[in-house]
């Protein structure tokens, strides 16, 4: 063992920054033996035919480095996909390119983009990924509170925020953690406020195919002025049920992609080949993901009803696979040490939502899994309605 005396001393690049909140919680989950509805993963399996193609790919032989960018072949997929939903032709050579996980194409957007004293703002309660890269590459945070009730953006306030400083805007739309959606005017307020500014829009859109109560997806890729100024990132990991497989991409003009791929390259290089030719194979068509808005749709509305005589008070999701729970009424404890308890005396796990904001803003909210099976979905209602 090395004596102290030996370690050389370090002064932290994220010193108030610990264990993420979803370990924390799925290590009390596993350790009290709770159901996890805390974590954002499926507890159902990968489609059949997308894990044998797999391994078929694995067999055939394609399991050396992919391009950097990506498998040609599942960006043109990409692409064609881009046009069925949005009616816009992406360039799939210079201008969409896989990572590992949504999470890597946003830190390697946000390394490319944000110099030490630009300001970013962010949208909070926020996915807790953002701010640290943010601090990593010096920028400097510039949080906006979306409205408590409904978690709508404030658009006024955001408009006060920007300056000459501002270099980046992030937006998460269908939103992690409450499951709020941005309307068209919410594009259109975000296009003039960006508007003859170098102002970039970081969008995370990794439930695009998960909207509810026949709502559209906003997509900063339907909107021909943020188009041209916005870097969007999504993940076949929430879509096709494979959140460890960390496959994602981001699509931006070429100008902001080459940067992109200049950190991507040292970040990651490429992602598992095998995986992409099986996701290319397998994405030719709608099938793949058409039938998402309804599959999780019937599990919120399941969830819903089942939770109706429960204490807390339901905000429903309009979209992503996360349910928002207020328990203002029955209860004053803090929402982390409410979600502890729940955890360690009711045998059921979900995230405080006061860890998504900077100063930690306590609602009163806790967030739910419902990307589960309706077995597990009963189960963790009964624990809500005998509280």
């Amino acid at each position: 063992m090395l004596h102290s005396s030996e370690i050389p001393r370090l002064s932290s690049k994220l010193p108030e920054v610990g264990t993420t909140i979803f370990t924390v919680m799925s290590k009390m989950a596993s350790d009290y033996g709770a159901i996890n509805l805390s974590q954002g993963f499926p507890d159902f399996p990968v489609p059949d035919a997308l894990v044998d193609l797999v391994r078929k790919h694995m067999i055939e032989g394609h399991n050396q480095y992919a391009p950097m960018p990506g498998l040609i072949d599942l960006r043109e997929q990409i692409a064609e996909k881009v046009f069925r939903l949005y009616q816009r032709k992406i360039d799939p050579d210079t201008e969409i390119t896989i990572t590992a996980g949504a999470t890597e194409a946003l830190h390697a957007s946000i390394s490319a983009i944000v110099h030490p004293g630009d300001e970013v703002i962010v949208l909070e309660p926020a996915y807790d990924s953002y701010i640290p890269s943010i601090k990593l590459n010096g920028g400097v945070v510039i949080p906006v509170a979306l409205h408590p009730g409904d978690f709508s953006v404030n658009w006024d306030v955001v408009k006060e925020k920007v300056n000459n400083r501002t270099r980046m805007i992030m937006i998460n739309t269908p939103h992690n953690p409450t499951g709020s959606i941005f309307s068209a005017q919410d594009l259109e307020q975000l296009a003039e406020i960006t508007r003859n500014t170098n102002i970039v829009v970081l969008s995370d859109e990794v439930y695009e195919h998960i909207v509810f109560d026949g709502e559209r997806h906003q997509s900063v890729l339907r909107h021909e002025e943020l188009l041209q100024r916005s870097v969007a990132v999504f993940s076949f990991g929430k879509t096709f049920h494979a959140t460890g497989w960390k496959v994602g991409y981001c699509i931006a003009p070429e100008i902001l992609s080459t940067e992109i791929r200049k950190v991507h390259q040292y970040l990651q290089f490429s992602v598992h080949t095998p995986t992409q030719f099986a996701l290319a194979e397998y994405m030719n068509g709608l099938k793949s993901y058409q039938y998402l808005t309804d599959f999780y749709q019937q599990k919120r509305d399941l969830f819903l009803k089942l939770t109706e005589n429960s204490p807390f008070k339901a905000l429903p999701a309009k979209g992503t696979y996360f349910q928002l729970f207020s328990y203002q009424e029955f209860s004053s404890m803090p929402d982390r040490k409410l979600a502890e308890h729940l955890t360690q005396k009711s045998k059921l796990a979900s995230i405080p939502i006061s860890v998504f904001y900077h100063d930690q803003t306590d609602n009163h909210y806790l967030r739910f899994c419902f990307a589960k099976g309706d077995e597990t979905l009963v189960r963790a209602a009964e624990i809500l309605c005998n509280l």
